[in-house]
């Protein structure tokens, strides 16, 4: 051991003055020497050495927290104690809402100012601009949510941090207590605040309320019973507002990365009113001139200067010699223009607007154009690659009011092209007050979960999500009146395809007046006919363009929705025996519409494919008594059928069934004749079963077979 060898060297020397020699070791046996000492280590000083930094980093980091220079000191109230501990304490999912809280109760300051604004302008005098600014520091690992609202006073703080709104609150703490709480959405049982301590160890708001002399300090840490309140040391920094200043945890220092809280605030809070800026920083390196080297190449440059007139006034001097001299002076030159600059790192911060989008189901319909509205379709669709085929815009009054834009794609989503309807999640967004609360909120039916759009409602409340455990009846409401203008959307387009491909309806060609042209004369109406004829001709029909993509949707609505039945079954289309062509097609009003007279029932036939039903035997009767038969060749319309049994109290019939009846002839006159039939063929039949005997069923003279 090292010890070992340096004591025994130390026995060598003598007690009185005396040289100790010099011993030279390789400097590779030293270090050996060292490191087996340290080996050597008894693990109870290593051990102890390890309590001893732990103990000093819990002094430390018990004491790091100061609270702010002459503040008060103030108690939570004991539901806010219980609250914190839930927050602190429970797993949640999703911790992201925390910076939709506060966006939300940013803006909700706005619109105070705002609003006061109108009345007393000197509110605003402060600040004129209404606005939200985020920032972060990745250094110090913190982030700061910065409004310019109406701000709070003291007594603000203290009431408004202090307190929870018991309406939530209470039941959510009885959810907790059944087992029944989801813990995924902090922040909507009015506690959208308390959500910060989700990510923060401490968090601090200052605040400046336009009656307020001052601008006061609010603090408060993660896990303790109390909160405090000074004057803010910096003075009235903020004007007017309020600035929070999350002091994120270990766990939750991604918030402090742009690309992180511009996801989440666009994704939130896209369509806020006011503006929602957020701190960039970006690093780029520039050219830096020193000075020094500029003063030394001047001088260079000067001295250089000086010797060229010395030598063009020197007589007899050796032109080789200038010519060298010249040759040195421009490599010089050369090598000066070569010469790297120097850089440096500089750090630069801009503002970039997270919300542009507008959000223009707020706007009159009467102000928005269709460019408008198909440039909203790429925004409420980000993965759209075509226009959308129809869009329904409308305001909803009564009980519950709301605004909602909603869209018919013009493609089928990938989900439901490969039948995986049940792991399609919906397409509506739930806002309130412009406010995201949701993008997985069921507001459609499964058959229409294609729909795209968005729902606002200003009544709503932002613990609806919450809140639908209790109060369903509010979703409901909302979800019945979106079904409802979904399938008039849908029945509009159906209706406005069919007048253009018929060029319009008569009925409005009769009461258009006159045109007359330059001279005064009359414009001809069938020279006009024919050319919108030919105009339109061109146009396909765009409702069955779409219908032939997403009529198994409707049809699974036929099944599954009884309410809307009716309506749904008009916006069926089928192949028959009397349409010609791919695109040709047939509603069931309009085979009610050229029944025979003596026809009260819908017939179909249920097949693989039309060229085979168009050959079935099945078919004989119909054809010769030229009655239009409806072609099912999707798999599901069989199924369809147990649920539709009529359509305008006229009663669908498989063809196929036995025992159909055509009420074209005198009944008294059809049953002797089957009378007669059975009779004359009854050897036959007889003889038949004879031979068969067991191999079938029965045997029995056909009523319908044409060609057999």
């Amino acid at each position: 051991h090292l010890f070992i060898i340096s004591s025994s060297w130390q026995s060598l020397a003598p007690r009185a003055n005396r040289t100790i020699p010099t011993m030279r070791f390789h400097r590779l046996a030293l270090g050996a020497a060292a490191f087996v000492a340290l080996c050597s280590v008894p693990a109870t000083y290593a051990d102890d050495a390890a309590t001893d930094d732990a103990a000093a980093s819990a002094s430390s980091s018990a004491a790091a927290y100061e609270p702010p220079a002459n503040a008060e000191s103030f108690q939570f109230e004991a539901e806010v104690n219980r609250m914190l501990d839930i927050v602190v304490n429970s797993l949640y999912t999703n911790k992201d809402v925390f910076l939709r809280e506060l966006i939300s109760n940013a803006s909700d300051a706005l619109d105070k100012i705002r609003f006061l604004g109108v009345t007393k302008p000197e509110l605003l005098a402060d600040k004129e601009d209404l606005e939200v600014r985020i920032e972060y520091d990745e250094d110090s690992k913190t982030l700061t949510i910065r409004d310019s609202g109406i701000g709070m006073t003291k007594d603000d703080l203290m009431n408004n941090l202090g307190t929870v709104a018991r309406s939530g609150t209470t039941k959510f703490m009885d959810a907790l207590g059944e087992g029944s709480a989801d813990m995924g959405m902090i922040g909507q049982f009015g506690v959208g605040f308390y959500s910060t301590f989700l990510v923060a160890d401490r968090v601090s708001v200052a605040s400046k309320h336009p009656e307020s002399s001052s601008q006061y300090l609010w603090e408060s840490t993660d896990g303790h019973d109390a909160f405090y309140i000074a004057e803010d040391p910096r003075g009235n920094t903020l004007g007017r507002g309020t600035e929070i200043t999350l002091h994120l945890k270990e766990d939750a220092e991604e918030y402090a990365n742009p690309n992180k809280l511009r996801t989440l605030a666009k994704h939130y809070s896209e369509f806020v009113t006011h503006p929602l800026h957020l701190r960039t920083t970006s690093k780029q390196m520039v050219d830096v001139e020193d000075e020094e080297e500029e003063v030394e190449d001047k001088k260079e440059e000067a001295s250089e200067e000086g010797e060229k007139k010395d030598e063009e006034e020197k007589a007899g001097d050796d032109e080789k010699d200038d010519d060298s001299d010249i040759e040195v002076s421009e490599g010089d030159e050369e090598e000066a223009e070569e010469k790297p600059k120097k850089q440096k790192e500089v750090v630069t911060y801009s503002w970039e607007e997270l919300n542009t989008d507008q959000a223009i189901w707020t706007r009159s319909k009467d102000e928005i154009t269709d460019d408008d509205y198909q440039g909203f379709w790429k925004v409420v669709n980000k993965q759209a690659m075509e226009n959308a085929t129809a869009w329904s815009h409308f305001d909803a009054e009564g009980n519950i009011n709301f605004k909602s834009l909603v869209y018919l794609p013009s493609e089928i989503p990938p989900q439901l092209m490969q039948g995986n309807m049940d792991e399609y999640t919906g397409g509506l967004k739930l806002y309130v007050r412009k406010v995201l609360i949701s993008d997985e909120f069921e507001l459609m039916p499964r058959y229409l979960s294609f729909i795209r759009g968005v729902v606002d409602s200003d009544d709503l409340p932002l613990n609806v999500n919450r809140e639908t455990l209790q109060e369903s009846k509010i979703i409901k409401i909302i979800k019945k009146k979106l079904v409802r203008k979904v399938v008039e959307m849908i029945r509009k387009l159906a209706l406005d395809s069919e007048k253009k491909a018929k060029g319009g309806d008569a009925d409005e060609d009769e009461t258009k007046e006159a045109e007359i042209d330059a001279d005064g004369n009359v414009v001809e109406a069938e020279k006009k006919e024919e050319e919108s004829d030919e105009e339109e001709e061109e146009e396909p029909n765009k409702y069955l363009e779409w219908y032939k993509k997403f009529a198994p949707s409707l049809k699974m609505g036929v099944i599954e929705d009884d309410a809307n039945r009716g309506k749904l079954a008009k916006l069926l289309r089928f192949h028959s025996s009397k349409t010609d062509g791919e695109d040709d097609f047939v509603s069931f009003e309009q085979y009610v519409g050229r029944m025979k007279e003596w026809q009260d029932e819908i017939y179909f036939f249920a097949g693989p494919s039309e060229d085979e039903m168009e050959k079935s035997h099945f078919m004989d009767k119909f054809q010769e008594k030229d009655v239009e038969v409806l072609y099912f060749t999707d798999p599901i319309d069989e199924y369809m059928i147990n649920s539709l049994r009529d359509f305008d109290g006229k009663k669908l019939v498989a063809i196929t069934k036995e025992g159909i009846k055509f009420k074209d002839e005198d009944e008294d006159l059809v049953k002797r004749r089957e009378k007669y039939y059975q009779k004359q063929f009854k050897p036959l039949t007889k003889w038949l079963n004879k031979i068969y005997g067991p191999d079938v069923m029965r045997v029995a003279i056909s009523k319908r077979l044409g060609r057999a």
